[in-house]
């Protein structure tokens, strides 16, 4: 497949122009013309480079990727990353909030999937004016203990909580990452909510504002984004895909 109509339909499926974003969306680095196999990873890094090399594959898809709008030169790290990837002929595309807010491939409503929130879905997580989250509710209450030993097992993750709400939840509110922000909104809308970066300053305000709160790790949240990603492109186009998994543990 031309690289050109893959990013096409990337860019227009993910609507990556819809989003202000300090991440610089889209392809970052140009490789071969022609693609057939992609990776997707969370990171863009010379680890997951040079395995994408091994796996032969022309397209890294990735959450968080290699530049951002604060990088002035390239230089150092991001000097040898670019290099690589020249030298080997590998495109680089990343997509950060755009994938945290799809309705369909995105980090958040792929959770809901995943843990069968299926009532009353809506937008939720305001982040500079735009709901980069999503709300939903169990069909029925289920135990909080319960649930995040669910999350541990599916997302592969060792939560931290904040149990301060109710010993049995029904309306779940995500936003992958680093989202503690979003604390204020949490406390008015949901009984759960699930973000992935604990945050010090979330403690008090929790416990305030009698709430259950699951730190389920930053990684973990936003390997669900990229590997739908994936999923859709062998689907819809019939090319070769594959997950490349590196934990953080953060």
């Amino acid at each position: 497949m031309l690289t050109k109509k893959l990013i096409n339909f990337l860019d227009e499926y993910l609507k990556i122009s819809e989003i202000e974003d300090y991440s610089l969306n889209g392809l970052q680095v140009e490789g071969k013309r022609e693609i057939k196999k992609v990776v997707t990873a969370v990171d863009a890094s010379m680890e997951i480079f040079k395995r994408a090399k091994k796996e032969n594959a022309d397209l890294v898809f990735v959450h968080h990727g290699m530049l951002w709008k604060n990088i002035k030169s390239i230089t150092g790290i991001n000097y040898k990353r670019l290099k690589f990837l020249i030298k080997n002929g590998i495109s680089l595309y990343a997509c950060h909030l755009p994938l945290d807010k799809h309705e369909e491939v995105g980090n958040n409503i792929q959770f809901l999937k995943i843990f069968k929130i299926s009532k009353n879905i809506e937008q939720f997580g305001d982040y500079h004016g735009i709901k980069i989250g999503y709300l939903g509710e169990f069909d029925d209450y289920k135990n909080f203990n319960e649930f995040v030993r669910e999350i541990n097992e599916k997302l592969n993750t060792r939560c931290k909580i904040l149990n301060f709400g109710n010993k049995k939840i029904k309306t779940i509110g995500v936003v992958s990452g680093g989202a503690s922000s979003i604390i204020d909104e949490a406390i008015e809308k949901v009984d759960c909510f699930v973000t992935g970066e604990p945050s010090h300053q979330v403690y008090h305000i929790a416990k305030e504002g009698k709430i259950n709160v699951i730190f389920a790790g930053h990684y973990a949240t936003e390997t669900l984004g990229v590997k739908a990603v994936g999923k859709l492109l062998k689907e819809k186009f019939d090319i070769e895909t594959k997950f490349i998994d590196f934990p953080t543990n953060l």
